[in-house]
């Protein structure tokens, strides 16, 4: 995941505390004075809850006139709930992305919209990702969202391969951890042409595919993770930004781990599709 540099979690903080200050100080400071306001017009009319009445009619002007609430108030009232439920949803249990590159084809498609456990990996604070309770830490085939050492402002997505004091290798297209060759085995042509190659990778867990471009030369590498970092590839292994290029990824650059496809829409112009819906393997 990259090209997504719009900080959405500091806009939504920006819009919750904005609008509940709004609503705090215009409760302490302006609301009794439209109440008091409000009482004074309730006295001088007495039929005032009188439907038809001249006294309603007179009370119902004056009342929007001298003690109606401010639009922006009504509005920061309004919104201010739904707005700090999402932001506690989006912060601390799930939130949604968009996939806008192939690097994780064929796991990840351009247009699949995923969701990402925000607590899995521990409890962070929104905007400063200041971890505050330690839970999971990522294994070995997560698909996992962070943010890459060279753009901290910017979500990518990619797949663990190394652990802290792993060493990684790849020689020939085949990836081997701790002197071990990753079990890898054909599975067939990709839909994206006949120069790629698809296979079966058991890294983890889970078994996932890979997709391997047969026209590009091998780069091999061999690297030891540092403590306190983890090892990133995309799936779509000749065709992807990641650790091979930019380095590894350090544990307080973590957002989260993906682990479901909710719905696949490529672009405004193409119709939303939910056939990838399922876990991410």
């Amino acid at each position: 995941m990259s090209d997504l540099t719009i900080d959405f979690p500091l806009i939504l903080a920006a819009l919750v505390f904005g609008s509940g200050l709004l609503w705090l100080v215009d409760s302490l400071l302006f609301a009794p004075g439209r109440r008091r306001e409000l009482a004074d017009l309730q006295g001088q009319f007495p039929r005032w809850e009188q439907e038809g009445s001249p006294d309603a009619a007179r009370y119902q002007a004056l009342a929007a006139e001298r003690a109606r609430e401010p639009l922006v108030v009504e509005y920061a009232r309004s919104f201010f709930p739904v707005l700090l439920v999402v932001f506690v949803l989006r912060s601390f249990l799930v939130e949604p992305f968009q996939i806008p590159s192939s690097s994780m084809v064929p796991t990840l498609q351009v247009g699949d919209y995923i969701l990402v456990n925000k607590y899995t990996y521990g409890i962070r604070l929104p905007v400063l990702r200041t971890k505050v309770m330690d839970f999971n830490e990522p294994q070995r085939g997560d698909v996992m969202v962070f943010f890459p050492p060279h753009m901290n402002d910017t979500y990518f997505i990619k797949r663990v391969v190394g652990l802290p004091g792993d060493k990684v290798s790849y020689r020939g297209k085949r990836l081997y951890v701790n002197g071990e060759p990753v079990a890898l085995r054909p599975a067939g042509q990709s839909a994206a042409g006949r120069r790629y190659q698809l296979a079966l990778e058991t890294l983890g867990a889970a078994e996932h595919q890979v997709q391997i471009d047969g026209a590009r030369p091998a780069q091999d590498f061999s690297i030891e993770v540092k403590p306190g970092h983890y090892f990133m590839m995309g799936d779509n292994r000749d065709n992807s930004s990641d650790s091979r290029i930019w380095g590894q990824v350090p544990e307080k650059d973590i957002v989260g781990k993906a682990f479901a496809v909710w719905m696949h829409w490529e672009s405004l112009l193409s119709i939303p599709s939910f056939s990838r819906v399922g876990l991410i393997e």
